[in-house]
């Protein structure tokens, strides 16, 4: 199973939508946001994706969670996500400095924690537990923007710069 990353959007209608035509190009129905969307507006253009979304600390438009609720179902926005798929037990949040993120990268119980916030990707084992920030689409000013596509079955992380 292949499943799209991406995280701080921040209203980059632009860049979210370059992004979402090549996860649609490559067959990917799973997306897994690591927060910052910024406003619920945004959240239109992924429309039609299988979708999960850690709140961010951008993410103070209050319509953001009923748009999220309307367009991917109930549950889809939270601090922290524990998903399994494919067989994979994945975090999903924004901060990793959280205190409960440490937590779970710490505990060894996790095969993936995705994250945002840094604007910088990022891909490290701890222990057993791959850490991955895909990087940032939108507000991306000292680096280009960017999201990934994680092959679950195959442990291969494709980073895609715009």
């Amino acid at each position: 199973m292949r499943i799209g990353l991406v995280s701080d959007t921040h209203n980059d209608r632009l860049a979210a939508e370059r992004a979402l035509t090549h996860l649609r190009s490559e067959g990917i129905t799973v997306l897994l946001h690591a927060g910052d969307v910024t406003d619920s507006g945004t959240l239109r253009l992924f429309e039609g994706f299988d979708m999960w979304i850690a709140r961010g600390n951008m993410d103070h438009d209050p319509g953001l969670g009923p748009a999220t609720q309307e367009l991917f179902g109930c549950g889809r926005l939270r601090a922290i996500h524990r998903l399994t798929l494919d067989g994979a037990s994945i975090a999903l949040a924004h901060n990793g400095d959280a205190v409960e993120v440490r937590s779970l990268i710490a505990s060894g119980a996790l095969d993936y924690v995705i994250l945002g916030h840094s604007h910088r990707r990022h891909d490290q084992r701890l222990g057993k537990t791959r850490v991955i920030n895909p990087g940032a689409l939108g507000n991306a000013r000292w680096c280009r923007p960017s999201f990934a596509i994680l092959d679950l079955s195959r442990d291969e992380l494709s980073s895609i710069e715009q």
